[in-house]
């Protein structure tokens, strides 16, 4: 039990009976099914009150981990919390600076909750980003979402 509180608890228990009562086999298969859907938003559908968005990033990363599908994580987060912070896409050719600050706080964050085996890379399609902005409006809608393949393609296995 966790009397309302994410973190009080077996949180990692909880959390993944909740995937399976909604039908899921995995925590990857729930956020899945939920593309670009923010991480908070996606904890609040898996427990109002004692699912946090940070417990369920935790989740994805690990399962990422074990099925060597890392890069793929990396995709997915982005598209989430691009879609939290810049909802309406890429900015138009000439950014103001508010929507300067929205692109900054998505790719800052996207960043910081990077795992550092791909920080330099995530860095990398940042600037790239910077460099050749995408067409106004642009919003990738899950992980296999073509340009974001083509910045960030998956390893050679």
């Amino acid at each position: 039990m966790s009397d309302g509180h994410p973190f009080q608890g077996n949180w990692v228990i909880r959390l993944y009976e909740r995937v399976r009562e909604r039908g899921y086999d995995s925590l990857t298969a729930f956020a899945d099914a939920h593309p670009a859907v923010p991480l908070h938003l996606l904890a609040k559908e898996l427990g109002k009150d004692d699912i946090a968005g940070m417990q369920v990033l935790r989740g994805l990363l690990a399962e990422a981990e074990r099925r060597k599908r890392v890069t793929r994580f990396v995709r997915d987060v982005f598209t989430r919390l691009w879609t939290q912070s810049v909802p309406e896409g890429w900015p138009a050719a000439e950014m103001d600076d508010d929507s300067r600050f929205k692109v900054a706080e998505a790719l800052g964050s996207w960043i910081a909750y990077t795992p550092e085996t791909h920080k330099e890379r995530a860095r990398k399609v940042s600037d790239a980003l910077f460099a050749t902005p995408p067409p106004p409006g642009w919003r990738p809608c899950g992980p296999d979402d073509e340009l974001l393949r083509t910045l960030l393609p998956d390893e050679a296995v």
